[in-house]
C-alpha cells in the first residue's frame, strides 16, 4: 500500500488523513536533494523499520521490525564516509546526528528507504518520518506527526508499504 504524504502537509492512507510537517525547503524533486538542504524529497520510499525510546512510552503497535533506541546510537550524514546514510554507535568521528535526543522528535522513528541502496553520498541522509516539534514546525527534510497519530500509523502500516511524498 502507498501512503501519500501532500505537499502541504498532510498524509492520507485507508482511516487516516492527518497533518504532517515537511522540510524547511519544503517539497523538493529527489533528483535534486542534496545533504544539508532542509528538503522533503519527492518520491516513493519503502518503510522500512522502527525505532523508539522505551524511556518515553510503550512501544509503538507495529508489525513492522521494531527496536529500542539505545544512548549510542546515531546516522552518519557525512558524505564521504563509507558510513553515509547508514546507522552508526557514538561515539563516531565522522559527522553524524544522534538518535537519542533530548527533546521528544525521536521518540518514534520510522526509517524510510530514501537513499540507501546503495547510499550516494551527497544525496541526502536520515529522511525519516519521526514526531512533529511545536505546532508542526519544519523538519530538516523529514516527515513529523503528532506522536498520537505516528502510533496510529504504525499500527496499520503493513510490510512492504511505501511512503509517497508529493
Amino acid at each position: 500500500m502507498d501512503w501519500k504524504v501532500s505537499n502541504d502537509g498532510w498524509i492520507t492512507g485507508p482511516d487516516i488523513h492527518v497533518r504532517a510537517a515537511l522540510g524547511r525547503s519544503g517539497v523538493i524533486a529527489a533528483l535534486d536533494k542534496r545533504e544539508g538542504d532542509g528538503g522533503t524529497p519527492t518520491g516513493r520510499y519503502l518503510i522500512r523499520r522502527v525505532l523508539y525510546r522505551a524511556d518515553r512510552g510503550a512501544a509503538p503497535q507495529t508489525v513492522l521490525p521494531l527496536r529500542a533506541l539505545r544512548e549510542d546510537d546515531g546516522w552518519c550524514d557525512a558524505p564521504d564516509d563509507s558510513a553515509y546514510n547508514c546507522p552508526v554507535r557514538r561515539p563516531f568521528t565522522a559527522s553524524h546526528e544522534a538518535m537519542w535526543r533530548e527533546d521528544e522528535l525521536y521518540d518514534i522513528v520510522v526509517i524510510l528507504g530514501h537513499n540507501d541502496d546503495p547510499p550516494q553520498p551527497h544525496a541526502g541522509s536520515a529522511i525519516f518520518l519521526h514526531c512533529k516539534r511545536g505546532d508542526y514546525q519544519p523538519t530538516e527534510g523529514c516527515v513529523a506527526l503528532a506522536n498520537e497519530d505516528l502510533r496510529r500509523f504504525l499500527s496499520r502500516v503493513e510490510p512492504g508499504d511505501h511512503i509517497v511524498i508529493g
